[in-house]
This record gives structure tokens, C-alpha cells and sequence, in this order.
């Protein structure tokens, strides 16, 4: 069974770093675009990154700060937040979409779902 697990949120300080983790099971990155989307209250689910074996993006309201990343070994993408503030905070959710993807498909493209994981930046 294909199943994607977020971990590595919580309560940071403005400014500060959070590292998010996404492992996948059931199936193999190899063939699969990974995405990385946050929802804050009240505000529509926004795309932040996504990585394949062609490449990642992140979007240009993280440029600079955040950086996606994978593990094959672990069968992981990684999210590295740096310099967080305040509208970072969200649930962030990864998704996952068969096929290499050198733009970052839709939220609404994407197959399977984390349950998210909460991030909250404040002092």
C-alpha cells in the first residue's frame, strides 16, 4: 500500500529552521514526482516545492530560504526551511504523482497524500 508520512514540524522562533521529512512506502521515488503544499487557516492550499530525478523547484515565496532535497536511500524528500517567518506557518503536506515532472503539477494532479504536518512560526 502506497503511504506518505510527514514528520518534522512544530513551534520555531522567527527566523529559525525546520527540517520536514517525507518518507514514502509501498512504492520507490524513482518514477514518482514528489510535492510539498501548505494550507494556513483560512487560505486556499499553496504549492511550495517538488523534486524528481529531474530536478526540484520551489516557489518563489520560499526561494532562497527553502531548499527540497531526496534520500533514495531512505526513500525520502526532505524540505529544509530556513529563515522561517511568520506566514510560513501552515500545515505542510507532501503528495506524491507517477512520472517526472520538470514543472510542478497541480495539487489537484497529485495521487496520494500525507496527512501534514503542522508548522508555526512565532515568538
Amino acid at each position: 500500500q502506497l503511504q506518505l508520512v510527514e514528520s518534522g514540524g512544530g513551534l520555531v522562533q522567527p527566523g529559525g529552521s525546520l527540517r520536514l521529512s517525507c518518507a514514502a512506502s509501498g512504492f520507490t521515488l524513482d518514477y514518482y514526482t514528489i510535492g510539498w503544499f501548505r494550507q494556513a487557516p483560512g487560505k486556499e492550499r499553496e504549492g511550495v516545492s517538488c523534486i524528481s530525478s529531474s530536478g526540484g523547484r520551489v516557489a518563489d515565496s520560499v526561494k532562497g530560504r527553502f531548499t527540497i532535497s531526496r534520500d533514495n536511500a531512505k526513500n525520502t524528500v526532505n524540505l529544509q526551511m530556513n529563515s522561517l517567518k511568520p506566514e510560513d506557518t501552515a500545515v505542510y503536506y507532501c503528495a506524491a504523482i507517477r512520472g517526472l515532472y520538470r514543472v510542478c503539477p497541480r495539487d489537484d494532479e497529485y495521487d496520494y497524500w500525507g496527512q501534514g504536518t503542522q508548522v508555526t512560526v512565532s515568538s
